[in-house]
């Protein structure tokens, strides 16, 4: 079986790790060859348990991984339009694009773990005022980095207002870093996706569910007259792969997945029985999938999957 889908590592290091811990396993994704390295944007772990060294900031580990790591490819999933001001945001994510040379994408969503902000004292709106504030944050990041050079870029909304924004620093990429929208709904995601997105990504659905988002998202690119094929359709999913039924329960174990069941929005089992699992969502046009990895320890996991995952996915 051959399917044409490329593999990301995705990591969620509010769940307690280090940045040496996350610089190691982005170090040995990039050595074994998957095209990119992503992590979570939350400030407290979930599902309570110990927190470790406690959380770490999305944007400021990636600028440290930006110089740790020479050529694979960085990102959020998702940075939550909750935490910062979209002026400053497009500051340091134009920052970050040149610190990598160049290899940095933005994945953006509305924010929805409450008690992460309260924990630390940020606002956290109704869902309509979250994803009407997402849309002003996306109108503004890209109509900065389109802002011609020696011109200034300004801004009404209901909640952010820009005055003569010199639009600088630019991104090294053009005409910007690659933006994913991610979410499950299938009204206010996709629209916005339509307007505003290089990639739409679908979190931790099954098939059916995610095939539901991957319609509305047609849909919405035929409203907003834009080709829907110009947007590449992506999941998330846990991923628990092992060579023998130890290894998989072992790895299922972080995740809270009874090995012998498995999940809905997640890759149980042997290489083979993943890359069955993937074949499904292929078949509704998925060509990108971010693997989450809760063990950042266990880079012998990384190893498996590029070895007998990744030869069947070219």
């Amino acid at each position: 079986m051959n399917l044409c889908v490329e593999l990301r590592i995705f990591t969620e290091p509010q769940q307690g790790a280090t940045y040496d811990q996350l610089m190691k396993a982005a170090q040995a994704a990039e050595l074994n060859g998957f095209g990119a390295f992503f992590r979570s944007d939350h400030y407290l772990r979930m599902g309570g348990g110990d927190p470790g060294p406690g959380p770490s900031d999305a944007w400021a580990t990636l600028a440290g991984l930006a110089r740790d790591t020479e050529h694979i490819r960085l990102g959020t999933l998702m940075t939550s339009a909750t935490f910062r001001l979209p002026g400053p945001l497009a500051i340091t994510v134009a920052g970050v694009d040149a610190m990598s040379s160049g290899r940095v994408e933005l994945g953006m969503g509305a924010g929805w773990f409450e008690e992460e902000h309260r924990a630390w004292g940020i606002p956290f709106p109704s869902m309509k005022e979250r994803f009407d504030r997402l849309e002003e944050q996306l109108t503004i990041l890209t109509g900065i980095w389109a802002t011609p050079p020696g011109q200034q870029f300004s801004f009404s909304g209901t909640y952010y207002s820009l005055q003569g924004s010199p639009a600088l620093p630019r991104p090294l990429q053009r005409p910007r870093p690659p933006l994913i929208i991610g979410g499950r709904g299938t009204r206010r995601t996709p629209a916005l996706a339509a307007r505003f997105a290089d990639e739409l990504n679908v979190p931790f659905a099954d098939p059916d569910e995610a095939g539901s988002v991957f319609e509305a998202l047609d849909a919405a690119a035929e409203r907003a007259d834009r080709d829907p094929a110009q947007i590449v359709l992506s999941v998330a999913l846990t991923c628990c792969c092992g060579s023998d039924n130890a290894e998989v329960a072992k790895r299922c174990a972080p995740a809270g997945i009874d090995a012998s069941k498995g999940r809905s929005g997640a890759l149980v089992g042997s290489p083979s029985d993943v890359v069955d699992q993937l074949s499904s969502y292929a078949d509704l046009g998925v060509s990108r999938v971010y693997l989450q990895m809760l063990d950042l320890d266990d880079l012998d996991h990384i190893e498996l999957i590029a070895e007998e995952v990744a030869p069947a996915l070219s």
